[in-house]
């Protein structure tokens, strides 16, 4: 809504920028705030010990950032990133309201067609079960990455 509504407001007269783009736009700093806090939530979950292993080792603050620090945060943080992406992908249907054609916005003109009439539940069960394939299928693969970066963890 502000992307498409408030956004064209502060731009000079004359900047026209293409709805899909503002959409974009705002769905990647929609986004990136909430990784943002899941990476934080992730690197304060690091004991402090790891820190003073890494400068007893000799390492500098950029060596254990990315030896120690980060490979034990996206361990941590997988199952938050996958959960973000699947909300991610859901809320795309919103674009409906400024207009664009998304999954659904598809769907219901298709069933404005006089040859898809009687074929709303058989339509809108074929958009539920391909979200749900797809949000299943990005489950799935986050409990598989999850298991191979920690061995250790028996499920």
């Amino acid at each position: 809504f502000i992307a498409t509504f408030i956004v064209p407001l502060f731009m000079p007269q004359g900047v026209e920028i293409d709805r899909l783009i503002r959409a974009q736009i705002a769905f990647i700093v929609f986004a990136a705030a909430y990784m943002a806090e899941v990476f934080r939530g992730g690197l304060q979950a690091i004991p402090k010990g790891q820190f003073e292993g890494a400068q007893s080792l000799g390492l500098n603050y950029a060596q254990t950032m990315r030896f120690i620090v980060l490979p034990q945060a996206l361990k941590i943080t997988i199952p938050a990133q996958v959960n973000t992406f699947i909300g991610l992908f859901k809320d795309t249907t919103l674009v409906l309201i400024i207009g664009i054609f998304d999954f659904f916005t598809t769907l219901r003109s298709a069933l404005g067609d006089s040859n898809w009439l009687g074929f709303a539940t058989e339509a809108y069960l074929y958009a539920a079960f391909v979200y749900f394939i797809a949000c299943y299928t990005m489950s799935r693969y986050s409990q598989r990455l999850e298991t191979d970066l920690n061995p250790e963890r028996v499920r």
